[in-house]
């Protein structure tokens, strides 16, 4: 990234920092202290190391160098510096702009944010790469993301208190709960993107938890019933894998990756981006975060956000479910932040944001480095904040509670809501050409349908329930007439999605059909050349069947009433 101007302590290009030393034929990092620039960073280190510190370099040619701690001296012999500049530090007349590295991180307890810019040279660039923390989660993520799918990140926020200062907040023996779940849903063709949170009060049950242990080995941590949501990390020895698991089997949307954060991050991500804007429409002093605000407008950062995030008694009913709605608005503000030209123009800021995020992080093995992170986030990078929304899992008050402190899913409001997410429908507007896609595909299901005894299908079974093949069969015959149907067992492989394969001269059938059991345009997979007479059709049941007369189409509107906040609007705490 190019910087906007020389000499200002805001805009320094990284890569112009690297310069030649004669005397040794290296080229190195020079942090001229005219320009206000802190050293470039600190290493990772154990609880039981000193502190390190950047070491002075001799330069005959300029003020002392100091090559990045924690990473090696450069290599004798002179060739290209770090980051791609030229000999001397300076760019060649007319020469292209830098490639932009992306970092996708999460921020404290809730923070999900995209940071975007250049962090200058492989060595430091490597010292990135060492900041990050991960956990082994096994077969509880889905293996990966691809570049043709929608992608699902669980985004943890725990109430373990590690960390300097933050002690003080009680429990600070408890091995750490799952305190803020969002479920970041991006849609297949990157425009748009849901954030679901699930309250940490939510009775849910908890399904069996394999877990990687330090000596490599693995234990089962029991599944329960009927239990908060919250204790689905930490308790029991559970690990965000658990996390994950629950998740999946709670909403039926499979999870790729998670991310987690400890409250540091809340602290120095707000501090490194200069401040998140919040507005509060009272005055506030509540005694239990120590948050103290004056009605309007604030910039907060370190404790105060972290206060900001973690209070329950400033705003709303003073409930767990109103937080969700403050932290959601306080991350939108946060991804608004870091996508403005003000960090996105500023070299010192792109600094802080990559040592911070990158330390703040605790991610699987999969997405375990910067490489990986890099990749994922050019997947993400393009979201407008428009098309980001942020919503709550519909719930109800706990009614085998007298005294009400948990909550229930509200079916009536959830099941829709997780079929749009399931089903890839946005929550926001999109772009034009993806409705003009999504009317291309609609156009199947218009056209004549064939009488239900002229429809001949072979039903298979390739990830629903157990005996979905033959309960949907019984269906199709006893209460809807298309006896021309047999049940084939199980499908040779699995499938996320029920499908509907047809000839182009079985179209009518098809539409039929997909009338009868409600799929969606998109299950309908017409092939190329018309088929001999008598050739049924093959319907294979998906994961996302459900049950014989039950609709796998998605709604195309989010349920009425269900909470949301737009990442590109700016909301004031009541």
């Amino acid at each position: 990234m190019d910087a906007q101007g020389r000499g200002r302590a805001n805009e320094i290009d990284p890569a112009d920092q690297w310069v030649l030393n004669p005397s040794t034929g290296n080229y190195e990092l020079r942090l001229d202290s005219s320009a206000g620039q802190r050293p470039v960073s600190r290493p990772r280190r154990s609880a039981h190391a000193a502190p390190s510190a950047p070491s002075p370099v001799a330069s005959p040619s300029g003020p002392p160098v100091r090559t990045a701690p924690g990473v090696p001296a450069p290599r004798r012999g002179g060739g290209t510096p770090p980051g791609g500049g030229r000999r001397g530090g300076r760019k060649r007349p007319g020469g292209g702009d830098r490639k932009k590295k992306v970092l996708l991180i999460t921020g404290g307890s809730m923070a999900f944010v995209l940071v975007a810019g250049s962090v200058g040279g492989y060595l430091y660039y490597r010292h990135l790469n060492n900041n990050i923390s991960t956990t082994d989660i096994g077969d509880a993520g889905s293996g990966g993301f691809k570049t043709d799918q929608a992608i699902n990140i669980l985004v943890i926020g725990t109430d373990k208190r590690t960390g300097s200062g933050n002690t003080g907040y009680g429990d600070k023996n408890s091995p750490g709960h799952a305190d803020t779940t969002i479920l970041f849903h991006v849609s297949k063709d990157r425009t748009n993107a849901t954030a679901l949170s699930i309250p940490r009060d939510l009775i849910t049950d908890i399904p069996d938890c394999p877990t990687k242990q330090p000596d490599g080995s693995v234990k089962t941590v029991p599944g329960q019933s009927g239990v908060r949501f919250n204790t689905s990390l930490g308790q029991g020895g559970r690990d965000p894998g658990c996390t994950m698991r629950t998740v999946k089997k709670l909403t039926g949307i499979p999870v790729d990756h998670f991310m987690m954060a400890d409250f540091n991050a809340v602290k120095t991500l707000s501090t490194a981006v200069g401040g998140v804007p919040v507005c509060v429409n009272k005055d506030v002093n509540d005694k239990d975060s120590k948050l103290r605000l004056t009605k309007g407008e604030h910039l907060l950062q370190g404790e105060q956000a972290l206060a900001f995030v973690r209070t329950r008694h400033a705003f709303g009913n003073e409930s767990d479910l109103d937080r969700i709605k403050t932290q959601q608005a306080f991350l939108s503000s946060m991804i608004r932040q870091m996508k403005s030209s003000e960090t996105l123009t500023s070299p010192t800021k792109l600094f802080s944001l990559a040592e911070a995020a990158t330390q703040a992080l605790t991610v699987d093995t999969g997405i375990g480095g910067i490489p990986e992170l890099t990749r994922l986030a050019k997947e993400l990078k393009d979201v407008n904040p428009k098309n980001i929304t942020f919503t709550t899992l519909p719930v109800d008050d706990n009614p085998a509670e007298r005294v009400k402190a948990t909550v229930v899913v509200k079916e009536s409001q959830a099941e829709p809501l997780l079929a749009m997410i399931r089903e890839d429908t946005s929550l926001t507007e999109v772009k034009k050409q993806k409705e003009a896609a999504q009317n291309a595909q609609n156009a199947l299901l218009q056209g004549t349908r064939a009488p239900a005894s002229d429809i001949r299908v072979e039903v298979y079974n390739g990830g629903g329930p157990t005996g979905s093949a033959q309960t949907t069969l019984n269906w199709l015959q006893n209460n809807q007439d298309v006896s021309k149907s047999s049940n084939n067992g199980n499908a040779p492989e699995k499938l996320a999605k029920t499908t509907l394969e047809y000839a182009p001269n079985q179209a009518d059938q098809a539409r039929a059909l997909a009338d009868m059991m409600g799929l969606p345009a998109a299950a309908l997979k017409p092939g190329t050349t018309d088929a001999p007479d008598r050739t049924p059709m093959k319907l294979t049941l998906g994961a996302d069947f459900k049950g014989a007369g039950i609709p796998i189409t998605a709604p195309k509107k989010a349920p009425e009433g269900i909470q949301r906040v737009e990442a590109d609007k700016a909301t004031c705490a009541e």
